[in-house]
């Protein structure tokens, strides 16, 4: 099976680039009005849910990625993509959440021994260049 990149229409090209690009440039102000607006601290509503649902994902796409690999299946790639990066977004909600002291240790011992490694393999995963038979 050849395994072909799927490819944008030409016309609509340019726009989406643009459009994407402007969305990342129109952030970095809400961010400076972020960091001074926010309070330090906060009291939250449906924290474990939250965590729940983030350690769901990461289950169903390190579960899934492992299995369409072991297919030798060409979705293996976004699904890892996807993992990856939810794998960071983990270890540093991890890190940047939790209470100074063992807490904290705890935090970066499992981001820099578990989540980080695992997001670089999803990231191997991601961009390696598929080999079908």
């Amino acid at each position: 099976m050849t395994l072909v990149a799927p490819r944008f229409q030409a016309r609509r090209t340019p726009l989406l680039a643009a459009l994407l690009s402007g969305a990342g440039v129109a952030l970095l102000p809400w961010m400076v009005v972020l960091a001074k607006t926010l309070p330090q601290t906060a009291e939250v509503s449906n924290w474990s849910t939250a965590w729940i649902g983030l350690d769901a994902a990461l289950a169903a796409g390190l579960s899934g990625t492992g299995l369409l690999l072991r297919r030798h299946d060409p979705r293996a790639a976004p699904l890892a993509a996807a993992t990856a990066a939810l794998l960071v977004m983990d270890a540093w909600f991890d890190v940047t959440t939790s209470a100074p002291g063992g807490a904290r240790a705890t935090a970066l011992a499992l981001a820099v021994c578990a989540e980080l490694p695992l997001a670089a393999a999803c990231a191997a995963v991601a961009t390696r260049r598929p080999q079908y038979a």
